[in-house]
């Protein structure tokens, strides 16, 4: 058994890699699974579902801020991990040990040892959600929606749809409308959803499922808002205007992803303005354009997306200009020639990285993705390599995989 991961051993020794092809996206198992197990499912929390294709993550973390610092013990199960599995389930706040969680696992083992690795995920956290006690629940979709084991539940309190994009082309269809169709997946009759800013064609599509399920909608830019107004945060919706302090959280996106946050908080639980002030300023989630380094200026952002690319290089052109070095690494199954496009506007340079224990796209071939777009860049072998390559007065930002951020962040800590 792995020691620097126990939980991901036993997943992958009980349950398979998690990244193996699916022949079918049947939840049946899953929902059989639980019933033998009592059905934890129905015995959880008010719970917020969240979906969409970037800024899960970030909108997890704002509510999971909103709850502590509006008194409210709040259970979570985000994806992916930076470190460890066990970074997926929280309970009360409490990131969950080894023991509890391969306990949980056993049991889900036992009920039906041929879940998927994802099912059986989801299975150990629903059973651990339903015996501590806790005020709310924030639940992120592992991918998808409609067919993701998350969705089992039936009637969350609320749901989001954050920014959808391409990502996961394979499994989800390589065109907005397709992937739109999963991702509406979550709505639920008579449960409010808020919904991020969207591509037209998205929008119209889930307006469509929203209609038919009988699901009300809070659209952004309609029913609510979100914008940045002399240094301060605003968000309007039909019934309340939050002046708040800004997100901690770098970047004129995380602007919306706080606002998502805070209008389907507010629909299920009491906020004040203050609470809502002290969220924003305490709000965390490593490697979103995280700043890691004072002296030589060095950022971590886990995008790996043409949609989270666009919006990470429209952060940058928002911080003081300097010339900008970008080391990136990329896993074998994602668009790297569309994620360099839009990281264009944004980079002087790249350097090319494979990543370490990982099946990740050859240097050179992201390197002539860059160079196709006329970016000047150049190969490494390795991420120690790149970083030595790159210029320490140049800012340095490291991206492409949350697979590469945390092996940054463990030899960047390392070196200290």
């Amino acid at each position: 058994m792995n020691p620097a991961d126990p939980v991901k051993a036993f997943l992958d020794e009980t349950f398979g890699d998690e990244f193996a092809p699916a022949s079918s996206f049947d939840l049946a198992p899953l929902r059989e699974a639980l019933s033998r197990l009592g059905a934890p499912h129905e015995r959880l929390p008010p719970t917020i579902h969240v979906a969409g294709t970037n800024g899960k993550g970030s909108t997890c973390a704002f509510l999971a801020a909103l709850a502590a610092q509006s008194g409210l013990k709040a259970h979570a199960f985000t994806k992916p991990h930076l470190f460890k599995t066990n970074e997926r389930i929280r309970l009360a706040g409490e990131t969950v040990g080894d023991d509890v969680f391969l306990s949980a696992l056993a049991r889900a083992a036992d009920a039906a040892p041929g879940l998927r690795h994802f099912e059986a995920q989801v299975a150990a956290a629903f059973i651990l959600f339903s015996e501590a006690p806790a005020d709310l629940l924030i639940l992120e979709t592992g991918m998808g929606g409609r067919d993701d084991a998350t969705n089992v539940i039936a009637q969350p309190a609320a749901t989001i749809i954050t920014p959808i994009g391409i990502d996961h082309a394979a499994v989800l269809g390589g065109a907005i409308p397709e992937i739109t169709a999963h991702k509406a997946g979550v709505l639920k009759p008579n449960t409010p959803a808020v919904i991020g800013r969207q591509p037209r064609e998205a929008a119209a599509i889930i307006e469509a499922r929203a209609h038919a399920c009988a699901a009300p909608l809070r659209r952004f830019g309609q029913e609510w808002d979100a914008y940045g107004r002399n240094g301060r945060l605003v968000v309007q919706t039909e019934t309340r205007l939050f002046d708040l302090d800004p997100p901690a959280l770098i970047g004129p996106h995380q602007i919306e992803n706080a606002g998502a946050a805070i209008v389907a908080y507010d629909l299920v639980a009491p906020l004040t303005d203050d609470a809502a002030s002290a969220a924003m300023r305490s709000a965390f989630i490593p490697a979103r354009l995280q700043r890691i380094r004072a002296t030589r200026e060095i950022w971590l952002d886990g995008a790996h997306n043409a949609h989270a690319a666009r919006a990470l290089a429209y952060a940058l052109r928002v911080l003081p200009r300097r010339k900008t070095t970008v080391i990136v690494g990329m896993l074998a199954r994602k668009d790297a020639d569309a994620f360099i496009a839009e990281l264009v506007a944004a980079a002087d340079h790249i350097i090319a990285t494979p990543i370490a224990g990982q099946a990740s796209i050859a240097p050179d071939e992201l390197v002539q993705a860059a160079r196709r777009r006329g970016l000047s860049a150049a190969a490494s072998n390795s991420l120690a390599d790149a970083l030595a390559q790159a210029d320490p007065d140049s800012r340095t930002l490291i991206t492409g995989s949350l697979a590469l951020a945390a092996e940054a962040s463990r030899a960047l800590e390392a070196a200290h």
